[in-house]
C-alpha cells in the first residue's frame, strides 16, 4: 500500500472531458506543497505514481534532460522514501521499457531470490507449513533484494544519467522530510504491533514511541545516507560492500526486542547470495489484441502470461457492444480460466519448464474460451488445461487453488519527450514487508519469499512455485505497454495489489481499449477480481448494485473487498502530447504530472 507524502490533497474529481487539467512539479526541488492531481496532459514527458513528491522527482529529472529510464529510477527511489511500506531498496520488481528509436520493448526481471541454501521445505517446521504471520515477520521470508540491481541495469542499458544523479531528489526528500498523511499513518498503525518488536523499526517509524502525526514532517536521515553511499559507490555497496554486510547480519540475526516475545526466525542469507544476484534482461511477453501489441513481463512473473491468456480468451467477444453484465461475466470467466492455468504452469523458468509460448497461443485460448457460457458460471477451483496439447473445452486435470500474495507494492509509469516509455512495478511484498529495518540504513527488508507455496497447493500435482536455491518466487506483477500497428505506444499501465494486479490490469485494459473509457476513468472504475476462487471479490462501487444482482442470477457468487489495486498509466496523444493518469481515490489518490501542461 502506499504513500505518505508532502502534499496538498487536491484530488481533483476530473472527468475525461477536462483534458486541460495538468499538474506540474515546481521549478526546483519537490516541496511540502506539491499538489496532487489524478490527471495531467501536456508536453515534454509525463510521470504517474501514487505520490506527489515521487512524481515530482521524476519530472525534475525529465526537466533536466534525463530520459524516461532516468526519471523512472528517480521516481522509484523517491517512493522508497515516501512509500517505505510498499517499496524500497530492500525489495524487488519488474521493469518494462519501450525504446522509441527502435520501437521495441525490453524488460528486466528484478525479482528477489531465495538463498542458495533454500530447499522446498523452507517454510516447513516439524513437517508442517508455518503460519503465514510467523513466516512473514522473520528472516526466513527475506529474499536477496533486486531493486538496486534493477536500477543500475536499467541505467546502464538505456539511461542517460548516473545512479548518483538520479538518486539526488530522493536523498533530499529523505533528509529534509515529507509530510505525513492519513495513508502513511494508517499503514503505520496497521503494523504498529510488529514494528514494536524490532527496536530499529520502532525508532524510525514510531518516533518518540508514537504513531506519526498527520501533517508532521517525517525524516529518514539513515536512508538519505544510504542513498548517498549508493550514489558514490554504486550498487556494489549493497551486493559486495558494507550495506550488504548489514543486510546479511539483519536477516540471519533479526534484531528483535527480547521483551516482545516474538520468535523472529532467522534466515540463511549469505554474502554469496548477494554477489551472485543478477537482474535479468529478458524478452517481454507479447499478445496480439484487437490488432494491437500487448507487451508485459515474462516469468518469473505470471503477469504477462495470465493477462495475455485472458485477453486471448476475450479476443473473439465484442466487448464494446456488450452490456455491463455481459462484459463483467466474460471478464470474470476469462480471469478464472487464466488463473487456473497460472497456478499449474507458471514458476521461475530457471527451475521450471514453463510453457510461456503455448500459454499465449491463440489456439490454446480458443480451446479454453469455449468453456464460457452466457447463461452459466464455471465452478472454482477450475482445473487447468494443457497448453502443449490443447483440447477444446477440456475439463480434465487436477485443480489447484490460488495461493495468497500480499497486496502491497507500488507502480509508476513514465514517458519522455523522445517517446520512450517505462512501466515499472516494485515491491517489498505486503504492507511493511518483513517489518525488519536494517539498523542504521533506513529501509525495511522484503518478505517476498512468502510468495512461494509453503507446501504443494495440491499434493497430486507438481507445484512450480515451491522454494529452491536461488529461485525466484512467482509474482503477479503486470507492468504493461500497448503498441499500435506501427509499433508506437498507445498506453502503458500497471497496478499494485498482489494477485489482484492481474485482474486490475486486465480490467483496466479492456475498459480503456474495448469500452472506450478515458484512461483516468478506466483506472478509477470499480473493480471485480476472480482468481479461480469460489467467490469473486467486488469493490464497494459494484457491491449491492443491480449489476451484481444480475450476475448472481447467472450463478456468480461475490464477497466484498474494500479496495482492489491502485493503478497509474500514461497515454500517447497526437503531436508529442502525453496524458498521465492515476487513482482519484484509492490509497489516498495518485499523482499525475507532465513537464509542460497543455494550455
Amino acid at each position: 500500500m502506499r504513500r505518505p507524502v508532502a502534499r496538498k490533497l487536491s484530488v481533483l474529481a476530473v472527468s475525461a472531458a477536462v483534458v486541460s487539467v495538468g499538474a506540474t512539479a515546481p521549478p526546483a526541488a519537490p516541496s511540502t506543497s506539491v499538489a496532487k492531481a489524478p490527471l495531467a496532459v501536456g508536453y515534454g514527458g509525463a510521470v504517474a505514481s501514487v505520490d506527489a513528491d515521487a512524481s515530482a522527482a521524476g519530472i525534475e529529472v525529465l526537466r533536466k534532460g534525463g530520459n524516461a529510464v532516468d526519471a523512472a529510477v528517480a521516481t522509484a527511489a523517491a517512493l522508497g522514501v515516501t512509500e517505505p511500506y510498499s517499496s524500497g531498496i530492500g525489495g524487488g520488481g519488474y521493469f518494462v521499457y519501450y525504446d522509441a528509436k527502435s520501437r521495441t520493448v525490453h524488460t528486466i526481471d528484478g525479482r528477489e531470490t531465495a538463498p542458495l541454501t533454500a530447499g522446498s521445505d523452507l517454510f516447513l517446521e516439524n513437517g508442517k507449513p508455518l503460519a503465514f504471520a510467523d513466516a512473514v515477520t522473520s528472516g526466513l521470508s527475506v529474499g536477496t533484494p533486486g531493486t538496486p540491481a534493477t536500477w543500475q541495469t536499467a541505467l546502464d542499458t538505456w539511461g542517460s544519467r548516473t545512479l548518483g544523479t538520479v538518486l539526488k531528489p530522493a536523498e533530499r526528500i529523505a533528509r529534509d522530510g515529507f509530510t505525513v498523511d492519513d495513508t502513511f499513518r494508517s499503514q503505520t498503525a496497521a503494523n504498529e504491533t510488529r514494528f514494536r518488536s524490532f527496536p530499529d523499526t520502532a525508532k524510525l517509524f514510531l518516533p518518540g514511541g508514537q504513531l506519526p502525526v498527520v501533517g508532521s514532517t517525517f525524516k529518514n536521515a539513515d536512508l538519505a545516507r544510504t542513498y548517498a553511499e549508493l550514489g558514490r559507490k554504486g550498487v556494489g555497496a549493497l551486493y559486495r560492500g558494507d550495506i550488504g554486510e548489514d543486510v546479511v547480519d539483519t536477516v540471519n540475526h533479526p534484531p528483535v526486542d527480547p521483551a516482545s516475545g516474538w520468535n523472529a526466525r532467522p534466515g540463511d542469507l549469505s554474502r554469496k547470495d548477494l554477489t551472485a544476484y543478477r537482474a535479468k534482461l529478458q524478452a517481454p511477453t507479447k499478445t496480439s489484441y484487437r490488432g494491437l501489441g500487448v507487451y508485459s513481463i515474462a516469468p518469473s512473473s505470471s503477469g504477462g502470461t495470465t493477462v495475455g491468456e485472458a485477453l486471448n480468451i476475450l479476443e473473439n467477444t465484442d466487448l464494446s457492444k456488450a452490456s455491463d453484465v455481459q462484459y463483467l461475466h466474460r471478464y470474470i470467466e476469462a480471469s478464472r480460466i487464466a488463473f487456473a492455468d497460472r497456478g499449474r504452469w507458471v514458476g521461475d523458468p530457471a527451475f521450471e519448464d514453463v510453457p510461456t509460448k503455448e500459454l499465449l497461443a491463440q489456439k490454446y485460448a480458443d480451446s479454453r474460451a469455449c468453456l464460457i457460457k452466457d447463461d452459466a458460471v464455471l465452478t472454482s477451483p477450475l482445473a487447468p488445461g494443457d497448453p502443449r496439447h490443447p483440447a477444446a473445452c477440456a475439463t480434465g486435470g487436477t485443480a489447484a487453488p490460488t495461493t495468497y500474495e500480499g497486496e502491497n507494492t507500488t507502480h509508476l509509469t513514465v514517458a519522455d519527450k523522445w517517446g520512450n516509455v517505462v512501466a515499472y512495478t516494485l515491491t517489498i511484498e505486503q504492507t511493511g514487508g518483513s517489518g525488519i529495518t536494517v539498523p542504521g540504513r533506513g529501509f525495511i527488508l522484503n518478505n517476498e519469499l512468502t510468495d512461494f507455496s509453503f507446501a504443494p497447493a495440491n499434493p497430486a500435482v507438481h507445484d512450480p512455485n515451491l522454494p529452491g536455491p536461488g529461485k525466484r518466487p512467482r509474482s503477479s506483477i503486470s507492468p504493461t505497454i500497448v503498441l499500435d500497428r506501427h509499433d508506437k505506444p498507445v498506453v502503458a499501465l500497471g497496478s499494485p495489489g498482489g494477485a489482484t494486479i492481474i485482474t486490475t490490469v486486465l480490467q483496466t485494459l479492456t475498459q480503456f481499449l474495448d469500452r472506450k473509457m478515458p484512461l483516468v476513468d478506466a483506472i478509477a472504475a470499480p473493480h471485480a477480481s476472480q482468481r479461480n476462487a469460489a467467490q469473486t471479490e467486488l469493490e464497494p462501487g459494484l457491491w449491492g448494485s443491480g449489476t451484481q444482482k444480475q450476475l448472481e442470477a447467472l450463478g456468480h457468487s461475490f464477497k466484498l473487498n474494500p479496495e482492489i489495486g491502485a493503478g497509474t498509466g500514461v497515454q500517447r496523444l497526437p503531436n508529442g502530447k502525453w496524458l498521465a493518469a492515476a487513482e482519484k481515490v484509492r490509497r489516498g489518490g495518485g499523482s499525475a504530472m507532465v513537464v509542460r501542461p497543455a494550455p
